[in-house]
């Protein structure tokens, strides 16, 4: 089975977001990997102190097919230093999994099933 690493910005930390109801949609699409016979995970990260060794421990888990970055990070331009940080740290610490991007939480099985 293949597997797959979503990893996207914590809709808890998104001033003025309803943070409860993105988080159900990324849920809802977590379980379409599911659908597609795909193993997926989710790690949400926060810009912070704590981003780099949450990434990391997902990272390290487990061999990963593929990484999927969330557009909540790559689009964001102040995000533009942990969005580089992140693809480094997939680089070093993933270095089998072809790297994917998604155009919003709705098309991350989509972003990854390019790379499967």
């Amino acid at each position: 089975m293949s597997s797959v690493l979503v990893v996207g910005y914590d809709p808890q930390a998104i001033p003025g977001v309803d943070g409860k109801d993105l988080r159900a949609a990324l849920d809802v699409e977590l379980a379409r990997f599911g659908e597609h016979g795909i193993d997926a995970a989710m790690t949400l990260i926060v810009f912070d102190e704590s981003a780099e060794p949450t990434l990391v421990a997902s990272l390290t888990k487990q061999p990963w097919d593929v990484v999927v970055v969330g557009g909540g990070i790559r689009k964001a331009e102040p995000l533009l230093p942990l969005f580089e940080r992140i693809v480094n740290l997939i680089r070093r610490h993933a270095p089998q999994a072809a790297i994917a991007f998604n155009t919003s939480g709705g098309d991350s099985v989509e972003a990854a099933q390019r790379w499967l």
